[in-house]
């Protein structure tokens, strides 16, 4: 047995007998950890609102102590280091943008205790930023797609061919052959974005902000749909949580060729 301690984002919890939980972290220095936080459902617990999803704590666990759930870790201390579920869980739409981003580094931070600071560190962005409401929530989380893609090798190609690497702009873009396509790679059932889109992609990808908030409703509209069905080809199922994400800007569908 041991005793370690981390700063991590509270993924997702669940329950455990009558009054405990089992509650998924993606920490700084130990990646991805699940562990028991004991008596945090009773109403006398002084620590139990710290470990809610969103929220970014400081946690203290044993390690190796539990005999009752093997694998499993205990809690023993819970400190608020930013407490973002406040300024999320009341707004719905930032609610299911939130989850959809926990849920995703959920997926891309499979093995357990695998040290993963890049993905930690964009979800702690971009849960920041979802919490100050200061950015379009699709801007937020379509950025946020993007770069933990990059993570896992699965950014799609935008400024030159994904087949051939020939230097673009290319107007095709396929899902299955990995992003832009020149007209000699590109097969068929490619769709056609704007070169609008292309270029919020890019904007995103990149943190170029400016260019990404003048981008225009529909074009918002167009980016998120192409970075959302490139995410699940990646993941290969949906994301349970992506279909409640409120877009509240027009839709206009690619062109397809």
């Amino acid at each position: 047995m041991s005793l370690y301690r981390d700063t991590g984002v509270v993924l997702r919890v669940q329950k455990l007998g009558e009054a405990d939980r089992i509650v998924t972290l993606l920490t700084r220095r130990h990646g991805k950890i699940r562990a028991v936080a004991k008596g945090v459902r009773r109403t006398t617990s002084r620590w139990g609102a710290r470990l809610e999803p969103f929220n970014h704590v400081d946690v203290q666990c044993w390690t190796g102590s539990n005999p009752n759930k093997p694998g499993l870790d205990i809690v023993t201390q819970a400190q608020t280091v930013d407490a973002f579920g406040g300024g999320i869980v009341a707004d719905y739409s930032r609610y299911t943008a939130g989850c959809a981003i926990l849920e995703t580094a959920d997926r891309l931070v499979a093995e357990e205790g695998e040290p993963s600071i890049r993905v930690y560190l964009l979800v702690v962005g971009a849960i920041r930023a979802l919490s100050a409401r200061e950015r379009d929530l699709s801007l937020v989380l379509d950025a946020f797609f993007l770069r933990a893609m990059t993570h896992a090798g699965w950014a799609p190609a935008i400024t030159e061919c994904a087949r051939c690497a020939e230097p673009g702009p290319h107007a095709a873009f396929n899902i299955a052959a990995g992003g832009a396509v020149c007209p000699r790679c590109r097969p068929p059932g490619s769709v056609q974005p704007s070169p609008e889109t292309y270029r919020l992609l890019d904007a995103l990808l990149h943190g170029d902000w400016d260019t990404a908030d003048a981008a225009t409703g529909v074009t918002r509209r167009d980016t998120s749909g192409l970075v959302a069905a490139h995410l699940q080809w990646h993941l290969e199922r949906q994301l349970r949580s992506l279909p409640f994400v409120e877009r509240r800007a027009a839709t206009a569908p690619p062109v397809t060729g």
